[in-house]
């Protein structure tokens, strides 16, 4: 991911970390809310999912359970970033991303009020994710921003919908040696939309990404993690998720053209 591109793709990012449960968050939330409403979070919105638990197998299959997961959404009063805070795990995202630099620090603060509430044991995962918009000019293709294996298959069809998907082991920072990175490139001609597990809750969109009508585009989505115990050090937190993001840079360097670079240069 190119830092302070005067017309950079990326239309959402986010980062998180997961960390040792907490049964009882919802207990210290008000304090962890109060700690980020006065560094510039003041909004303040519960969200329950509900989704549905399967336990067991073939015929010692229970009964399918409809659960309730809670988290609270604590934002900036311009909606344009804030975290996302469960009793597992805490995330920054934004839909309005500028630089490294400004990014992993908003998820640190974070972690620190949850630290400072409930007195963490460690940290069990650690990761950021991009999604890239490619949105060709009138005179453009989606081919001139993508490389070349990333074209897919071409035959006298109209294609609807095209994937690829590259999973790599990759070498990381101080606090675990291995990572997984996952690099998607979507191709629809659709609205500018959000994979189902990423969508931007409480957020706004940046106006240039606000597309509603259906138009040829790809979306390039980066995710980078390492899961392992990891003690509650920050400066080595730190120091890890800028080591992922490294690697996020260059995959996207390996995944965009010269001429798209160009373009959002």
């Amino acid at each position: 991911m190119s830092e302070m591109m005067s017309n950079a793709p990326v239309y959402y990012a986010l980062v998180q970390a997961h960390f040792n449960p907490v049964a009882a968050m919802a207990k210290y939330v008000d304090q962890v809310q109060d700690r980020l409403r006065r560094e510039g979070y003041p909004l303040f919105e519960p969200q329950q999912i509900t989704h549905l638990v399967v336990s067991g197998a073939g015929p010692d299959q229970a009964e399918p359970q409809i659960a309730h997961t809670v988290s609270w959404l604590i934002t900036r009063s311009d909606r344009t970033a804030g975290f996302i805070l469960g009793p597992s795990a805490i995330t920054f995202h934004t839909t309005h991303y500028k630089t490294r630099e400004q990014f992993i620090p908003e998820l640190l603060r974070g972690l620190k009020a949850v630290h400072e509430g409930v007195a963490l044991d460690h940290v069990s995962r650690l990761g950021l994710r991009y999604l890239d918009a490619v949105l060709p000019q009138a005179h453009e293709t989606v081919e001139q921003y993508l490389v070349d294996g990333l074209h897919g298959v071409w035959f006298d069809a109209a294609r609807k919908y095209a994937l690829s998907e590259s999973v790599f082991e990759t070498s990381t920072g101080p606090l675990l040696p291995k990572g997984t990175l996952v690099a998607r490139v979507h191709r629809m001609s659709a609205p500018l939309s959000f994979p189902p597990d990423m969508v931007p809750n409480g957020l706004l969109p940046m106006s240039r990404f606000d597309i509603k009508e259906a138009k040829p585009h790809a979306v390039i989505d980066t995710d980078h993690y390492v899961e392992g115990h990891m003690p509650l050090d920050f400066d080595k937190i730190g120091e890890q998720l800028t080591a992922l993001h490294a690697t996020i840079t260059d995959v996207f360097k390996a995944t965009a053209t010269d001429h798209a670079r160009t373009v959002w240069a």
